[in-house]
């Protein structure tokens, strides 16, 4: 199996709703998002996919994050925008535009230095 990654960033605010139904405080993070996909053979130029074509699909997708409460977009109005629920809605997004072949393994998304969460599923039911 061949593998290749990018990373990007965006910044972002966020206030995650806790289980009493009260709010934590406003606040923001410069994420950091990993994107690494994978396939059993190499295409015709010999690579798993282009970097740049994989850098600019992660990065359109975290564009539409950047500089945002994420609580007032889309589906952070209806799910918690916690690190583990921005981790899989950037890999749902990015899945379905790889090239055939490549398999998206995991997003991993790193809201502070020792803070991370990643999205996976298991690659044949990708």
């Amino acid at each position: 199996m061949f593998i290749i990654s990018v990373e990007t960033h965006f910044w972002a605010s966020h206030q995650l709703l806790l289980p009493d139904g009260s709010k934590e405080p406003l606040h923001h993070h410069n994420w950091l998002v990993t994107a690494e996909v994978a396939s059993e053979k190499l295409n015709d130029m010999a690579v798993v996919m282009d970097f740049h074509e994989l850098k600019q699909m992660v990065d359109n997708i975290a564009a539409e994050l950047d500089n945002k409460a994420l609580n007032e977009t889309g589906c952070f109005q209806q799910n918690n925008p916690s690190a583990e629920n921005v981790a899989k809605y950037i890999y749902d997004k990015l899945r379905m535009g790889l090239p055939e072949g490549v398999k998206l393994r995991n997003v991993k998304v790193v809201e502070q230095p020792g803070c991370s969460a990643q999205y996976e599923t298991d690659l044949d039911a990708n």
